[in-house]
């Protein structure tokens, strides 16, 4: 993949949360709250993660990628693996990742981090399709 662009990290907000949950002053509830779309997602279109669920520590936390941009059309706020979003930083100009952690146990979620990914260049589209030719004359 290219160089990420415009990387936000959510790590200290990640930290805080955690603290107040281990402390009391944040309920579980509040916390693990993974819809089934996320939870699907994490199955589907996730990856391993690093590390041990921080709230129920039962398992390894799932890292799932949802992609955001005007140029994504259809495919915005969706799901993506490692292997789709280097095809697709090659294809658009510009668009954002949303990097998500899952338990699939206790469904904990948490944003990671979101960065800008794509060539940059405005000019980038995508080949037409057929449908989309045939409708333009």
């Amino acid at each position: 993949m290219r160089n990420q662009r415009q990387v936000v990290d959510y790590a200290l907000q990640r930290r805080a949360l955690l603290k107040g949950v281990h402390s009391g002053r944040v309920g579980t509830y509040d916390v693990c709250d993974a819809g089934p779309y996320l939870l699907r997602a994490a199955k589907f279109h996730g990856r391993p993660g690093e590390q041990d669920c921080p709230v129920c520590h039962r398992e390894e936390l799932t890292l799932v990628s949802w992609v955001y941009g005007e140029e994504l059309k259809h495919v915005a706020g969706s799901a993506k693996t490692p292997d789709e979003l280097v095809r697709m930083d090659g294809h658009f100009a510009e668009f954002t990742v949303y990097e998500v952690e899952v338990c699939r146990s206790c469904h904990w979620n948490h944003l990671v981090r979101s960065y800008v990914l794509g060539t940059g260049d405005p000019g980038t589209t995508r080949p037409r399709t057929r449908s989309q030719r045939t409708a333009g004359q």
